[in-house]
């Protein structure tokens, strides 16, 4: 098709070094993902995101106040699901939070890289299957990868509130602007499962794709946060509904 990137785009100009695209992501994110649609070297960023999620999380779980909060968070979900915890169950996860660290560390190096591949994979098959796309599954690994530099960013602002707060509630939620709700409510509950910085990397994802695809940003971006949003609805109708 007329608007999508060729799948071995010519070299014009030198390729930028991997401090430069991710912080490029963050700042200039168009010119950055064009660069990377041209050189689709993902390893590097792929590194560095993964070791600072699983750094940030760990240091955060080795800490007492960590592993408060973590038991809280996890208490807190299983009954706004309509669980009971019993003094039994309340002794046994006391006992578990004490290998949070590792279990925290392990998740983030297992998991980051497979919701990588899989978002890849889910874009690469609408992209190129139904709307005749023809970019390489190596170029849109890398750029959900390199997208994933917005939620690294985040890490160094949420993992130091979470230890202030003594809470693993979300400061960057939109829950936080209506704190006069209450919490058992669908609204808190929808509000408070909706994150800005997932909603930047949303937008940021969008602009990533719509440059490899030459496809405009704004119904990319429309759609995944609609996506994200919906997720949020039926996340907070379970629990209201479990929960009452």
């Amino acid at each position: 098709m007329a608007d999508t990137v060729a799948s071995s785009p010519v070299e014009t100009e030198p390729s930028r070094g991997l401090v430069s695209r991710l912080i490029g992501v963050l700042t200039s994110p168009r010119a950055t993902y064009a660069d990377i649609a041209k050189r689709p070297r993902w390893l590097g960023a792929l590194a560095v995101i993964v070791l600072i999620s699983a750094i940030g999380i760990t240091v955060l779980f080795s800490t007492s106040v960590g592993q408060r909060a973590l038991l809280d968070q996890q208490v807190r979900t299983m009954e706004s699901f309509g669980m009971k915890v019993s003094d039994a169950m309340y002794q046994q996860m006391q006992r578990r939070v004490a290998m949070s660290p590792y279990f925290a560390a392990v998740g983030q190096i297992v998991t980051l890289p497979i919701m990588a591949a899989v978002i890849a994979g889910i874009a690469i098959g609408i992209f190129n299957a139904l709307l005749g796309g023809d970019a390489t599954y190596k170029q849109v690994f890398a750029v959900v990868v390199f997208s994933g530099a917005v939620i690294a960013l985040q890490q160094f602002f949420v993992l130091p509130l979470d230890y202030l707060r003594e809470t693993l509630s979300s400061p960057t939620n939109f829950g936080v602007f209506l704190p006069m709700l209450d919490e058992s409510s669908f609204a808190a509950r929808f509000l408070g499962a909706i994150d800005l910085f997932v909603i930047w990397w949303a937008i940021s994802l969008a602009i990533g794709l719509g440059v490899l695809y030459r496809k405009r940003t704004a119904p990319i971006a429309t759609t995944l946060i609609v996506i994200y949003v919906s997720i949020g609805l039926i996340i907070a109708g379970i629990k209201s509904a479990l929960g009452a």
